[in-house]
């Protein structure tokens, strides 16, 4: 199970692959735990909703966002933002997922103002699924902002399935849906039979373009 201190990739992508995500108990906590809730959130990608206050904010450009240019400082603020809480983001799940950065199979998309990280989140992509996992934002919007320009790559790259693990407030507004887990499994078997390529980062003005796009066909068929 571990290599290192960390989950073996092969381990961790054969766990996505079933329909489980691994989580500690705590930060302090060098062990982790494997989930499968019976409850299931997913973006459903055809209907992702994007408010019009944020809408109008990303047409303006007001952040810069990057793909992969920092991982490793991403999900460290992620697991910083949620010791405010009860985070489920340990050193090994940190090492690990970064490691799995390393074979290609997790990413983070980032939000900067004034060249600082203000904003980002990561996840995992396997076959047509993506898997996110966490996000932070210490500037206004950062991370919505993030999540769009997100979801707006999905859609390009033909990805069938947006995993965003469980309800919360803050994705309500986008259009999260709660299934069960047997549709879960079945909308995630589906996915794993296609086949997309995430992509390598755009340039601050290629992200825009592709978000700007992205807006404009859902204004069309809205």
């Amino acid at each position: 199970m571990y290599d290192g201190g960390m989950l073996h990739p092969e381990l961790l992508l054969q766990a996505y692959a079933s329909g489980l995500f691994p989580m500690a108990e705590s930060a302090e906590s060098e062990d982790v735990f494997w989930v499968d809730p019976p409850k299931r959130a997913i973006f459903p990608l055809e209907s992702f909703h994007v408010p019009h206050r944020l809408a109008r904010s990303l047409r303006k450009g007001v952040y810069g966002i990057s793909v992969n240019r920092c991982f490793p400082e991403v999900i460290a603020a992620c697991a910083a933002v949620h010791r405010r809480e009860k985070t489920w983001i340990n050193k090994t799940i940190r090492q690990s997922y970064i490691e799995l950065h390393k074979h290609g199979f997790t990413h983070s998309v980032e939000a900067w103002k004034d060249n600082k990280l203000v904003g980002g989140l990561y996840g995992v992509s396997l076959a047509g699924a993506f898997f996110g996992e966490s996000m932070f934002s210490t500037a206004r919007d950062a991370s919505k902002m993030a999540l769009v320009h997100l979801v707006a790559r999905l859609v390009r790259q033909k990805y069938r399935l947006l995993d965003t693990q469980f309800v919360n407030p803050h994705l309500v507004q986008f259009g999260v849906k709660e299934i069960t887990r047997a549709e879960y499994h079945s909308s995630l078997g589906a996915a794993l039979e296609g086949e997309a390529f995430f992509g390598e980062d755009e340039g601050f003005e290629g992200e825009r373009s592709l978000v700007s796009g992205f807006l404009q066909s859902r204004t069309q068929t809205s």
